[in-house]
């Protein structure tokens, strides 16, 4: 029997791996993810202007605001992360040819002039308008350069006016060591969460079409009685379920070797070593926090916890789809009966997306319990420390337990369904086959 297993697992998986649509698949989805996680330097060799300067042009008709103006530019501008590359530069040509270098060069004209009843006022011209970013900088310089004219005006030292604008100190006491973390697991769950949870998704979504359609494409050319007639209906299961997850989990292998690929290329044609240099610290930065906050030693756990609730999850939608696929007699119908399976992983799908939210919820805590969607609540819920590790046993062993009764109770339906042909008293076949 074996041997004949090893046949069925083989013969299936031929037909899924070595075809011209999986190798065309892949180099689509490689070429997607280089593209989305490289995006912006693939829009700059078209054309793109991410990095292309802009010249700031500032005519200072008080004779003394210049200075004081770029100092402040400058030193805000060290605080901004994806600002538009900006040139300020004092401007000694007239307002016309300025205009002239607006117009041809897309710069942006400063004109500062004196105000008797506001220090200084100032004028901002542009071709098409100005980057928010840049226009809030350059708003908070210029209100720099009055209040320097103010202290100047009034006699008022700089120590003094840092006195009066300084903040009040507050102090924050949390209660609940607990909860420090918080907005580190934000940050985890909103970002690498959802890089792990979508694909999974989408892969158990793929299972159950897979399964389905192999099933139906062997019942409709009447190769199934010939499959049947040689090796028993468990085995036949087993060979679909084995084939099918293999399949599956090689596929979101490549996923996460496309994706490594992607990053090694946006590393390696970066134009500045600077830029590398910053994403480099931004990265360490980043690891250090998750390190301080304990995030890094939860990790430790979680993972190995969901990769088993994610492989017995494939287990169990298998199994699901096998049966579901063995009474029906055509794809069509397989696709009514796959559409609760759908919904039931939405659902998952997006209480995993809100978890959060649900904090201290009984709701979301009942919910992880539940076998179909518990791969993606729990690890989820165990990070953001609304489970213990009990609750991962419950899940666990519902989720277990689910398999057990769909393996016992479905292959009863799937000896039953895989020879039938006929839509009509589906149900009550079922539930035949289940007490017999």
């Amino acid at each position: 029997m074996m041997s004949k297993l090893k046949y069925l697992i083989k013969v299936s998986l031929n037909k899924k791996i070595k075809t011209k649509w999986f190798a065309i698949t892949n180099i689509l989805l490689l070429v997607l993810i280089v593209g989305l996680v490289n995006a912006d330097s693939i829009v700059k060799f078209f054309g793109g202007d991410f990095e292309e300067e802009t010249d700031i042009l500032v005519i200072d008709n008080t004779n003394s605001s210049y200075a004081n103006l770029e100092a402040s530019y400058l030193e805000y501008q060290k605080y901004v992360e994806d600002i538009k590359v900006t040139n300020i530069k004092n401007y000694t040509g007239s307002v016309d040819e300025a205009l002239a270098e607006v117009e041809n060069k897309d710069s942006i004209l400063i004109e500062i002039n004196s105000d008797e009843n506001n220090f200084i006022s100032a004028k901002v011209t542009s071709k098409d308008g100005v980057d928010a970013i840049v226009m809030q900088l350059l708003n908070s310089s210029l209100n720099g350069v009055k209040t320097n004219l103010a202290l100047n005006y009034y006699n008022i030292s700089n120590e003094m006016l840092s006195l009066i604008n300084s903040p009040v100190e507050v102090e924050t006491v949390k209660l609940d060591d607990s909860k420090n973390t918080d907005e580190m697991m934000e940050l985890l769950m909103g970002v690498i969460f959802p890089i792990v949870i979508l694909p999974f998704f989408m892969l158990t979504i793929f299972l159950v079409q897979m399964i389905g359609a192999e099933i139906n494409e062997e019942k409709t050319t009447r190769g199934m009685e010939i499959i049947i007639s040689n090796v028993p209906a468990k085995i036949h299961l087993a060979s679909k379920i084995i084939a099918s997850n293999a399949f599956v989990i090689l596929q979101g292998l490549i996923l996460i070797v496309d994706a490594i690929i992607a990053l090694f290329i946006r590393v390696f044609t970066s134009d500045s070593s600077i830029n590398k240099m910053i994403e480099q610290v931004r990265v360490s930065d980043v690891f250090s926090g998750l390190k301080e906050s304990g995030v890094i030693d939860s990790l430790a756990y979680v993972i190995p916890i969901m990769l088993i609730l994610m492989l017995l999850t494939f287990i169990a939608y298998s199994l699901l789809s096998g049966v579901l696929a063995s009474m029906t007699t055509n794809l069509e119908d397989f696709q009514q009966l796959q559409t609760p399976i759908v919904i039931i992983s939405l659902v998952g799908y997006y209480l995993a997306m809100m978890a959060a939210m649900f904090d201290g919820s009984i709701f979301i805590k009942v919910a992880s319990y539940i076998p179909f969607i518990s791969a993606l609540l729990t690890p989820a819920l165990l990070l953001l420390g609304q489970i213990g590790i009990i609750d991962v046993i419950i899940s666990l062993v519902l989720l277990i337990l689910a398999i057990f009764l769909l393996y016992k109770y479905g292959l009863k339906i799937y000896k039953v369904g895989i020879l039938n042909y006929s839509s009509t008293g589906l149900w009550k076949k079922m539930f035949k086959a289940m007490k017999s």
